[in-house]
C-alpha cells in the first residue's frame, strides 16, 4: 500500500478518543504499515474537545492530516463531527456517535446546541450513525463506547478480515486487564455497526 490513509478521531475530554487511537496505531504497526499518530487537547480535562490523528500506509512522513484530506472520521459526540467535516475528503466516510454533550457556551445559556446535526452531515458524506454510548450501556459499561466506534471504524476501512492484525490482542494490550474482556466485545460490536 503506497497510499497513505488518514483517519480523524474527534470527541470531548473523556470520552476515549485517545486511547481507541492508540488500538488502532497498534494494530497498523502489527500490519507493518509506518504509521503516524498525533493528539490536541482543547482543554480536555474540561470537556473540551480532542481529536486525534492517525495517518498510515507504506511510508508515512508527517502525523499532521490537512483540511479536506481525511478518509474516514470518527466522531465521538455529533456536534465534534460537524465542527470537523471540513477535513473530509470528497467520498470519504464518516462514524458518528448519536451523542450530545452540550459545551461551555451552551451550558451556560450563550448558544445552543445545533439542531438536525446528522440530516446536515447525511447531505455532505457518507455517514454512519448509530448510539455507542446505549450499546456500550448494554454491554454493561458506558465507557466502553470508544472501542466501540473503534470496531465501526475497522470495518469501514476495510481492515476488520486483515490476517496481519489481531485486532483483539491491540485491545487486551492497551486496556486494564479487568476490562479486557468487555472490552473486546465492546470491539466485535463495533465491528457489527457498519454494513
Amino acid at each position: 500500500m503506497s497510499e497513505v490513509k488518514n483517519i480523524l478521531l474527534v470527541g470531548v475530554g473523556g470520552q476515549g478518543t485517545i486511547l481507541a487511537s492508540k488500538i488502532l496505531s497498534n494494530g497498523l504497526i502489527q500490519a507493518g504499515y509506518d504509521v503516524k499518530m498525533s493528539e490536541i487537547h482543547g482543554m480536555s480535562q474540561r470537556g473540551g474537545n480532542v481529536s486525534t490523528q492517525v495517518r498510515y500506509g507504506e511510508k508515512v512522513w508527517s502525523p499532521i492530516i490537512g483540511e479536506g484530506d481525511a478518509d474516514v472520521i470518527v466522531a465521538f459526540e455529533k456536534m465534534e463531527a460537524l465542527r470537523w467535516i471540513g477535513y473530509l475528503k470528497k467520498g470519504g466516510k464518516m462514524v458518528v456517535n448519536d451523542h450530545e454533550i452540550p459545551s461551555v457556551p451552551i451550558l451556560m445559556g450563550v448558544a445552543k446546541y445545533p439542531l438536525r446535526i446528522l440530516d446536515e452531515l447525511a447531505s455532505k458524506a457518507d455517514v454512519a450513525v448509530f448510539k455507542a454510548g446505549e450499546l456500550a450501556e448494554g454491554l454493561g459499561n458506558a465507557k466502553a463506547m470508544n472501542v466501540i466506534l473503534l470496531g465501526a471504524l475497522v470495518k469501514a476501512l476495510g481492515l476488520a478480515d486483515d490476517p496481519r492484525i489481531d485486532w483483539e490482542k491491540a485491545v487486551r494490550e492497551n486496556v486494564k486487564p479487568q476490562f479486557a474482556e468487555l472490552n473486546v466485545k465492546a470491539f466485535r460490536l463495533g465491528l457489527d455497526q457498519i454494513r
